[in-house]
C-alpha cells in the first residue's frame, strides 16, 4: 500500500473513530452525517491514490466512485451517497441546513451511515 493510501485511511478512521464517540448524541447528528461523508470520501481518494486516478479537488462521493470504478467496481448504495453529499453541504451550517426532509437526522439515520463508513475501513 503507498503511503499516500495509508495517509488517507488513517484520516477517515479519525472520521470513524469521531463518528463512534458522538453518535448516540442526538444533537450531533448532523456532526455523525458530516464525519460519515468524510469518511467515505476519504476512502474513495484512498483507492484513487493506490489506483493511480488524479485525485480530483471535489467532495462528490458519486463523482468519486465513478472515478474509481474505471479501474475497480466497488458496491456502494447511490442512494445513500447522495443523501451523504447533500447532508456533507448542509450540516456544516446553522438553522433548517443539515436536516433531511423529515428534519435533523435520527439516531438511526446516524448508525445508517456509520454502518456505511464501517464496510469500507474492512
Amino acid at each position: 500500500m503507498k503511503t499516500v493510501t495509508a495517509d488517507w485511511l488513517r484520516s477517515a478512521q479519525t472520521d470513524l473513530d469521531t463518528i463512534d464517540a458522538i453518535r448516540e448524541q442526538p444533537q450531533l447528528t448532523p456532526v455523525v452525517a458530516f464525519h460519515a461523508q468524510q469518511c467515505v470520501e476519504k476512502c474513495l481518494k484512498a483507492l484513487l491514490e493506490e489506483f493511480d486516478i488524479e485525485v480530483k479537488k471535489t467532495h462528490n462521493l458519486l463523482t468519486l466512485k465513478n472515478a474509481v470504478e474505471y479501474k475497480q467496481p466497488i458496491d456502494l448504495d447511490e442512494d445513500i451517497l447522495s443523501l451523504l453529499n447533500k447532508l456533507y453541504i448542509d450540516s456544516r451550517y446553522p438553522g433548517a441546513f443539515g436536516l433531511l426532509p423529515t428534519g435533523a437526522p435520527t439516531l438511526e439515520d446516524a448508525e445508517q451511515q456509520h454502518g456505511m463508513g464501517s464496510g469500507l475501513n474492512s
